[in-house]
């Protein structure tokens, strides 16, 4: 091993990944008890108690936002890459099955409506992901099903009490935290009382099958998912391209400014009574009370009001108006639920972007023939194949920016880190690239957070796949930004610039590219954070505030880029033509 590699100590890590990989080369279903035992061992920072015998509920609650609802129902869960891959394996047309999602993982999952879930996935990271999340649900849920056996937990399921008093009294029954069981009624919604019951009624004992695992059987799920964003848009085959790996809402906020044109349809939706914590908020800001953004805010109040019954009509509309502006919304059609989205540069409506995208010379977009392709941010490996393809696919690629979530090791919540080294746990490199942002990049724009340049980044396997000695490690090496697919995308970089496959176990100097990288991480969660994270809450400034900085600082650049490519063009000697 290289000696300026951080050394983890994970070897409890790397044991459970040895053991779920060899148990998933079985052609029969793997029974989840099998790794309950070399799980627990791990000591992962996100289920400290997996031994004890008391209910890690937060480790629960953390499962339970990642896996759909059906979950509950669920005994039997098949891991595969395409349709046709389920089909010839004789499970028929799953996605004639109904469709299930979760709160905080976008997974395309199918569920047969009696005990049988199939899951898409996009790379090995779905499964460092999936095994441990299942794992984790079902030993917590076998240690609630026992206490919920109790007299007093029993007695409150038949005749439940919906009130804090109520909730307390069943916590204090069931040995577990009342403030923790208050989040999982938050987090379960109308759906409380009858989970409980489900897991009152039995203990859990899922199987797990692995349908194929080769990296051609992943790669053909990528070609599959290109091929149609390729089929709605050709000539993304032709044009050159900045590609940007983010999220499906905030580039498109601010290039169409929809919101901001349609704010008096937007402010009635704040006198609903379930909204009296928005127009509270929203009080504040008109009053100057608040320093956040009245942009960012009415970009979530869209959000919000599109996800109801009564924003079908204003759905339609921003549909059309975003392709009037050149603006087209690709969702996934097949394999991983990965939407893609493509602006034409030269359709974008100078007086229609967000008032701080209005930067001198913008009208002259008009003349670019360039594309902006982002993509709903994959999970970790896939990362890697979907650049490596793609950059095949697509015209001159000019540029590659990375916005994504990450946990903060020397940080608060809503800060930006912007990373110069990234060590990769897949390929054991540790990469050092100029990045094209810096504090200065985005600090204008960050009203809570802080912007902190110069960090390193690690990108990890898995969420479970860490453990407070593992972190120390990095910590101690100055890694401060914990992530899952900077390292996967760079090592996608190095293939597209040089004649060899990237290496393993090297430092890898980037300096030099032929083309443009910039990442931020905005600061979700901390690593000891037990599944409280910008994702399970409420409306926070603290995630809209980092989140629209860095998608604004990545718009601005590709602008920048774009316009002095446009400028050298023009200065650019022209031949005369003879007569």
């Amino acid at each position: 091993m290289d000696r300026k590699t951080p050394r983890t100590g994970s070897e409890e890590i790397e044991l459970y990944i040895r053991t779920y990989y060899s148990l998933l080369r079985s052609s029969a279903d793997v029974q989840i008890r099998t790794l309950e035992e070399v799980h627990a061992n791990m000591g992962s920072s996100l289920h400290p108690r997996a031994r004890g015998l008391d209910p890690d509920l937060p480790a629960f609650i953390y499962g339970s936002l990642r896996l759909p609802p059906c979950i509950m129902q669920v005994e039997r869960v098949l891991l595969g890459q395409t349709s046709e891959l389920f089909r010839q394996r004789g499970f028929g047309d799953v996605e004639s099955w109904q469709p299930v999602a979760a709160a905080a993982r976008r997974r395309r999952s199918f569920f047969d409506g009696e005990r049988t879930m199939a899951c898409y996935i996009a790379s090995g990271t779905d499964i460092d992901d999936i095994l441990p999340l299942l794992t984790a649900f079902q030993i917590e849920w076998n240690k609630l099903h026992t206490r919920l056996r109790g007299e007093m937990a029993r007695a409150f399921l038949r005749e439940p009490v919906d009130t804090p008093e109520g909730l307390g009294a069943l916590a204090s029954g069931m040995g577990v935290d009342p403030e923790d069981l208050a989040r999982l009624r938050q987090v379960w919604g109308g759906r409380f009382w009858s989970m409980l019951e489900a897991v009152a009624s039995g203990p859990k004992r899922m199987t797990v099958r692995l349908l194929a695992g080769s990296l051609n059987d992943y790669r053909r799920g990528i070609q599959q998912w290109f091929e149609h964003v390729e089929e709605v848009f050709p000539e993304v085959r032709k044009r050159p391209v900045y590609f940007v790996s983010s999220n499906p809402h905030s580039l498109v906020n601010l290039l169409s400014g929809f919101a901001l044109r349609h704010e008096s349809e937007l402010i009635p939706v704040l006198e609903r009574p379930e909204n009296a914590d928005l127009r509270q908020e929203w009080q504040e800001i008109e009053a100057r009370h608040l320093p956040s953004s009245r942009e960012n805010f009415l970009y979530y109040v869209l959000k919000k009001h599109l996800q109801t019954a009564d924003g079908a009509a204003l759905h339609r509309q921003r549909a059309a108006e975003e392709q009037s502006s050149g603006i087209l919304r690709i969702p996934s059609a097949h394999g991983p639920d990965i939407t893609a989205q493509v602006v034409e540069l030269s359709r974008l409506r100078p007086d229609g972007v967000d008032p701080r995208l209005r930067v001198e010379g913008l009208e002259r977009l008009a003349e670019s023939d360039a594309l902006l392709l982002n993509i709903d941010y994959p999970l970790g490996m896939a990362a890697f194949l979907i650049l490596s393809h793609l950059a095949t696919r697509v015209g001159d690629l000019r540029g590659v920016y990375i916005i994504g979530k990450a946990a903060a090791l020397n940080g608060v919540i809503g800060d930006i880190m912007i990373p110069g080294v990234v060590h990769d746990e897949h390929s054991q490199n540790t990469y050092l690239f100029a990045n094209c942002f810096t504090a200065e990049s985005v600090a204008d724009m960050l009203v809570y957070g802080t912007a902190l340049d110069n960090q390193k980044g690690v990108s990890v396997r898995g969420t479970f796949l860490q453990t407070p000695r593992y972190m120390d490690v990095f910590y101690r090496e100055g890694y401060t930004d914990i992530e899952m697919e900077a390292g996967p995308y760079l090592s996608a970089v190095y293939e597209l610039y040089r004649p060899k496959r990237h290496p393993e176990n090297e430092i890898v100097n980037l300096q030099g590219l032929p083309f443009d990288v910039g990442i931020l991480h905005y600061a979700s969660d901390t690593p000891l954070s037990k599944g409280r994270n910008l994702g399970s809450g409420s409306l926070s400034y603290f995630g809209m505030d980092p989140t629209y900085a860095a998608a604004l600082a990545t718009l601005r650049r590709v602008f920048e880029m774009e316009l002095a490519r446009l400028e050298g063009a023009s200065r650019r000697p022209r031949l005369a033509v003879a007569r």
